[in-house]
């Protein structure tokens, strides 16, 4: 599961993506995403900081997208809120925090998992976060009778 913050973060980004060439002021993505103005101010400074957005000062100031959002993936804002995305923390490229890690028989399995679930949210941009996606119904209904119920 992710954070709030990176959930949070993820919406203000598809904000940005919703219009690339913009400049965004605190209070106004605040007031837009009804989001509480400290927190949408401590995660643009924060993605600001890991390249991902560009700040402004000044009177006309404000917060803008470092690169086309096609380039900006969702793993990009995880990772830039959260860290390395990583399922458990023996995944975490930092050997040696599991005293159990030695002999531990399903950590390569778990490395698996991971490497698809990153793969996974490094395939998505926020260009595709701003597109309807498809109908979750029709998705896990298979097609077939189920979505012909409901439609």
């Amino acid at each position: 599961r992710i954070t709030r913050q990176a959930d949070y973060g993820i919406v203000l980004m598809t904000r940005f993506a919703s219009e690339p060439e913009r400049l965004f002021s605190t209070p106004e993505l605040a007031q837009t995403t009804s989001l509480p103005l400290p927190t949408v101010s401590k995660i643009l400074k924060s993605l600001a900081r890991h390249g991902l957005l560009v700040s402004t000062r000044g009177a006309k100031g404000g917060y803008s997208l470092e690169r086309d959002p096609a380039a900006i993936s969702v793993a990009d804002v995880i990772t830039a809120l959260d860290g390395p995305i990583a399922i458990t923390e023996c995944i975490v490229d930092t050997p040696g925090e599991c005293d159990r890690e030695t002999g531990c028989t399903v950590r390569a399995n778990w490395q698996r998992i991971n490497d698809a679930l990153r793969g996974s949210l490094e395939s998505i941009t926020l260009n595709e976060m701003i597109e309807p996606g498809p109908d979750p119904l029709v998705e896990l209904g298979g097609g077939g009778a189920r979505s012909a119920s409901l439609g």
